[in-house]
């Protein structure tokens, strides 16, 4: 589609004999949208919303595509049963004016499930970075014959409609494995020298074109850095680069970082770091292949970085996969400036935790992922208006707020503070939470846009609530740590110990970067192990001399997705805080002087911490429903919503607001 805001971005683009109506990719993400080895109803509404959404191309996930590969999560390529439900699939993608892409993939010896893999090829018989599968080497007829499966996998794709398909070359899989000397021994053709090492990615782009065709989409994703010794760094890259382009098979190319291995976090970027990080490094690798079109990836998520990477000629494919769970509708909106009504992805990986737990695909920022009504969707207008009334204003109580206005009634949100996020704010304002600032910031323009009234500053009462008369009343008012139990009854004051959302609070009241670092230690005891606990340490260790971590659990970020536990590992290693895992805090004697024990829960041994600066906690935490009983009592409809109910996570909190918002 035309656009007068970003003129690049939707501006068309020719790739073999198909023409693309924009810049903008759904780059491959898992959705675990099928058990049963078949192509699945929600599969296909899945990719039409991000066709019909504004994506001109769409890569699926990793398909089935060897006879070897047997999981019933993954499409079956090669089922006789499954071609016509291949053929809908390609079919409903381009009736949105969309083309449709293949992934071709076999993760090898990679793994980053809990575990090993028992049915694991791979190169040569070494073990993976992670997960220590080894696997079976693959004989050189066996990589011949792999090679030929894929090529006819591919060839029924073809046959079904699918435009082309994307070799999936990097992130520590089988590809990539071979290409990688630490991980490829061998002494056939498929090893050696780096030319031999990725014989087999040549050879297939080769058998694919053969199979296939021109008419055909080849894309390839490689590895660009896998942070590993004897891995590929930019300058393997760049010599496979130039491989591919010479061979003249090769559509579109693209790159991405990390493995299997302490580097899996780099493939998914969080804002600890910069913005678009490897777009400079995409763009000079995408130099070795002059007239190929090169696809940028990595945290980007907002129009005008896509519409800056295209004007410049650094990319001609912009590769969105979060932002595209998030929002199926983010192209559309873009192009026509409705920027402030896209739900931005806030790179919490959420969506990732869930498909390597087996789970179907979900969004701590999009409660409709992989609904039919998914794309610009609007609540139903309610059959009466009627009053709402929401105390509390974070994420669950604006998401349960906005949508109940959306419907029609007359709704009104108490915020104790004078702004709408709740803990989600705080959390906002820790080193790499920036980005969770847009799901409020949404939340509160549609709120804005469809007049509800938000009372700032007002902890509300029972008699404040009853006053309005409501209808339908919701609680939204969050948790509160408990306090840990190793602290006495006369120690148990706020002002000496805080917990850590306090001690939060006050650090960034008087922050400067000009301050010297407060001598002693901070200690945190670490009974939550979510992602805000280590942001809040990064904040104490800017602040203190020393920093110490103690947990009952074996580790720190043991609640957090795989990929977000790798960075907040290296995290807070590299800011010198300390770990002590599986002890407790235990007061001394002379506790008041600045001393504090450490008891490991198995041995009972004890580790001594000497000039305690600050002692502080995150524990579970406790529901914020005092009023639930008195409102109940009054015979008015109530309902729990997020940590008011329970304790959980973001992800929760929105679905929780989303449904009882549609409920009222």
């Amino acid at each position: 589609m035309p656009s007068q805001v970003y003129p690049h971005l939707f501006s068309p683009l020719k790739l073999a004999g198909f023409e693309l109506k924009n810049r903008i990719v759904h780059a491959s993400m898992s959705t675990r949208y099928t058990n049963s080895g078949e192509v699945s109803a929600r599969q296909i509404t899945y990719h039409v919303s991000r066709a019909r959404g504004g994506a001109a191309m769409i890569v699926t996930e990793p398909l089935a595509m060897l006879t070897r590969q047997r999981s019933l999560q993954k499409v079956q390529v090669r089922r006789a049963d499954n071609r016509t439900d291949l053929q809908r699939w390609a079919a409903a993608v381009a009736r949105e004016g969309s083309l449709l892409l293949g992934q071709i993939q076999d993760p090898g010896r990679g793994r980053h499930q809990p575990g090993r893999s028992h049915d694991a090829i791979g190169a040569s018989a070494l073990p993976d970075d992670l997960s220590w599968t080894i696997p079976h080497a693959l004989t050189t007829g066996e990589v011949e014959e792999l090679i030929a499966e894929f090529a006819d996998s591919a060839r029924i794709l073809r046959d079904a409609g699918f435009a082309g398909v994307e070799i999936s070359a990097g992130h520590g899989h089988l590809f990539h494995q071979f290409m990688a000397a630490r991980s490829n021994q061998r002494e056939d053709r498929y090893g050696g020298d780096l030319r031999s090492r990725a014989r087999l990615l040549l050879d297939l782009v080769g058998a694919l074109r053969s199979e296939c065709g021109r008419a055909f989409i080849v894309g390839v994703k490689l590895p660009a850095e896998d942070g590993l010794p004897n891995g590929i760094g930019l300058a393997e890259s760049a010599q496979v680069t130039q491989w591919l382009h010479r061979g003249g098979g090769v559509d579109y190319l693209t790159y991405c970082w990390g493995s299997h291995s302490g580097t899996l976090d780099w493939h998914l970027p969080d804002l600890h770091g910069p913005r678009a990080p490897y777009a400079a490094k995409i763009a000079k690798l995408g130099a070795n292949a002059p007239g190929v079109a090169i696809g940028v990836l990595g945290l980007i998520t907002d129009p005008n970085e896509g519409e800056r990477f295209v004007r410049e000629g650094s990319a001609q494919l912009v590769m969105l996969g979060r932002p595209l769970v998030t929002d199926p509708a983010w192209g559309n909106k873009a192009a026509s400036g409705r920027e402030a009504q896209i739900r931005y992805c806030v790179s919490c990986n959420t969506c990732w935790g869930s498909i390597v737990q087996g789970n179907p695909i979900v969004c701590d920022n999009n409660p409709r992922v992989g609904t039919a009504d998914e794309v610009e969707w609007q609540p139903e207008r309610a059959a009466r208006k009627r009053r709402i009334v929401i105390v509390g204003a974070g994420i669950a109580g604006m998401e349960a707020g906005w949508i109940a206005a959306a419907r029609g009634h007359d709704v009104t949100i108490f915020s104790a503070s004078g702004e709408v996020g709740g803990k989600t704010r705080l959390h906002a304002l820790l080193p790499g939470g920036e980005s969770l600032s847009s799901i409020y910031d949404y939340q509160q323009l549609s709120a804005g846009r469809y007049a509800a009234v938000i009372e700032r500053g007002v902890r509300a009462t029972l008699s404040d609530v009853l006053a309005l008369r409501p209808d339908a009343v919701v609680l939204a008012g969050g948790s509160t740590p408990a306090w840990p139990d190793y602290l006495p009854e006369e120690y148990r004051d706020p002002e000496l110990f805080p917990d850590l959302r306090e001690t939060a609070v006050k650090l960034l009241a008087r922050r400067s970067s000009g301050a010297a670092r407060q001598a002693g230690a901070a200690v945190i005891f670490d009974h939550d192990q979510g992602a805000f606990v280590y942001s809040a340490a990064l904040l104490l260790a800017a602040r203190f001399e020393r920093v110490v971590i103690i947990t009952p659990r074996a580790g720190i970020a043991e609640d957090e997705p795989l990929v977000n536990r790798l960075a907040i590992l290296r995290r807070t290693y590299a800011a010198g805080i300390e770990v002590l895992s599986h002890c407790v805090p235990v007061l001394g004697d002379d506790f008041m002087e600045g001393t504090l024990i450490a008891r490991q829960v198995f041995s009972a041994r004890e580790t001594v911490i000497h000039a305690v600066a600050l002692l502080t906690h995150a524990t579970s935490r406790v529901p914020n429903d005092a009023l639930a009983e008195p409102l109940r009592a009054s015979g008015v409809e109530l309902h729990l919503i997020g940590d008011c109910y329970a304790p959980r996570s973001v992800l929760t909190a929105t679905s929780d607001g989303h449904r009882v918002g549609n409920l009222l």
